[in-house]
């Protein structure tokens, strides 16, 4: 279960760098407390990657194992371009719910909303599909001394069990975006509200195309 958090955690922390996510949670930071937004960032969350993660796990397990390399590869390219070209969020967004409801309600609402269809909850899909497998097992066949290291920190697709994988999956997408998040108000209020967007964009874009291919090379070399 290890190995699966640490994969969704990075990577979806990664994927938030100046993702609309971030910069709604700025928007709402600008409205209520960091603590009420992060709470309601981390129970709307949770909630979308839940089901996500169980819809993810589920198309997994009916894709041949020695294509899903293939497929994560390709979608994670996917992702790079999707962040190279940016996105943006719009001040109804934060709005949604801020009348009628406590600041912790309506922050969860916004973020519920903005979440589905977006790119993070595609890649927590993709992640509970095949969390790194080809590419970890690639890894370790480099050579003893990568092997040793992988397993001595509890990483690798072997033995990790359907409720190990769903869990990590889900807890570590979750809070790899809340902290991303929680970076992101912080930062903002220090640089007043304005972040590098568009290094945090190529920096983030240029991540998962390595990665995509990454996972591509090990599929082949795999196999």
């Amino acid at each position: 279960m290890t190995y699966v958090f640490a994969v969704a955690f990075v990577l979806i922390l990664i994927g938030e760098l100046a993702d609309k996510s971030q910069l709604l949670a700025m928007s709402l930071a600008c409205r209520y407390k960091a603590w009420q937004v992060l709470i309601g960032i981390f129970i709307a969350t949770f909630v979308v990657h839940f089901f996500t993660t169980l819809f993810g796990q589920a198309v997994g397990g009916v894709i041949p194992p020695d294509v899903l390399p293939y497929i994560t590869g390709a979608l994670f390219i996917g992702f790079g371009v999707w962040t190279l070209r940016g996105d943006s969020v719009e001040d109804a967004e934060a709005d949604r719910g801020r009348n009628r409801f406590g600041p912790i309600v309506a922050t969860g609402i916004a973020f519920f909303l903005a979440e589905l269809g977006d790119k993070t909850q595609i890649m927590t899909m993709t992640i509970a599909a095949d969390p790194g497998t080809a590419l970890v097992t690639y890894l370790k066949s480099v050579g003893p001394a990568v092997q040793g290291f992988i397993e001595s920190l509890g990483m690798g697709p072997s033995g990790v069990s359907a409720a190990g994988r769903f869990w990590g999956v889900t807890l570590g997408s979750t809070l790899g975006m809340v902290l991303a998040d929680a970076l992101a108000i912080g930062v903002g209020r220090l640089l007043g509200r304005n972040l590098p967007e568009k290094t945090l964009r190529v920096v983030s874009g240029v991540f998962f195309i390595l990665f995509g291919v990454l996972a591509i090379g090990a599929g082949l070399l795999g196999g």
